[in-house]
């Protein structure tokens, strides 16, 4: 009797767990694995999110400090008859603006051209601030115009510029001066219409994407009367240009009202170098 009770026991000491137990403890693991993968999933996308939303933010920041930077140096030293601002109403808007870098001081042909593909003598001058492979502009103040030339190869000794790829459009007279200007031509790409981007295009590079995902791009320009409008009928009446981009996430946020989180920026630039004349 006594080693029957004492088997009992220690049989039910060592009993293991019955099927509903297991089911029940595979339910609740179940249970709590698809809530953190819930919680994960959910935490995952709101990163996500945060980032194309930090992304987006980057983007517009960028192209407003790029815009207002160049457009504050139009016109800078710019010749007369040289146009030093173009406004597009295009929808979105283009720019583009023209500026001296100040690289070349007083530099001058000191010899006529005899034909367009000929080299710019330059004797006198100081040449340190060229080099090959700039692209200079050539100005005429007897015409008041010119033209952007791609310089091959600078003679410092002699003072000789050459441009072998690329003669002039014509032969520039004595006297005729020489610019390291900048033009840059800022522009919305919708080729691919679900990452639209702004341009920037430099004198003789191809188009290069400057921030992505900007929408819109608009452009203002308030006159020396005051008025505002979007194509000025005189650069040299612009005092202001108010710059307004519109840019959007690079992914759809599923859980938002729309598809893309957007955000929009405007920022003033007072022109320094127009209308002075």
């Amino acid at each position: 009797m006594i080693s029957r009770n004492l088997f009992s026991r220690a049989k039910s000491r060592y009993r293991g767990f019955t099927l509903i137990e297991l089911l029940i403890s595979v339910i609740l693991a179940a249970m709590v694995t698809a809530a953190a993968m819930g919680i994960y999933i959910t935490q995952h996308k709101q990163l996500l999110v945060q980032e194309d939303i930090s992304d987006m933010q980057s983007s517009i920041r960028a192209s407003a400090v790029e815009l207002a930077t160049n457009i504050r140096m139009a016109g800078y030293n710019i010749p007369e008859g040289v146009i030093p601002l173009e406004a597009y109403n295009t929808n979105p808007d283009t720019i583009v603006v023209m500026y001296d870098t100040g690289n070349l001081r007083d530099v001058a042909i000191d010899w006529p051209m005899p034909q367009p593909s000929a080299e710019l003598r330059c004797d006198d001058d100081d040449l340190s601030g060229l080099h090959d492979s700039d692209w200079v502009y050539i100005y005429d103040p007897s015409t008041q115009s010119g033209e952007f030339f791609l310089v091959t190869q600078v003679q410092y000794a002699s003072g000789h510029i050459q441009h072998n790829t690329m003669p002039l459009s014509r032969a520039y007279p004595l006297g005729s001066v020489l610019y390291r200007m900048d033009r840059f031509k800022y522009y919305i790409d919708r080729t691919d219409p679900h990452h639209p981007n702004l341009m920037v295009e430099e004198v003789g590079g191809n188009p290069q994407v400057y921030a992505e995902n900007i929408t819109d791009l608009n452009f203002r320009y308030v006159l020396s009367s005051g008025a505002i409008v979007d194509v000025p009928p005189s650069v040299d009446m612009v005092r202001e240009i108010i710059i307004e981009i519109d840019a959007r996430t690079n992914r759809p946020d599923e859980d938002f009202q729309v598809d893309f989180r957007t955000r929009d920026l405007t920022t003033r630039v007072k022109v320094r170098n127009l209308g002075i004349g």
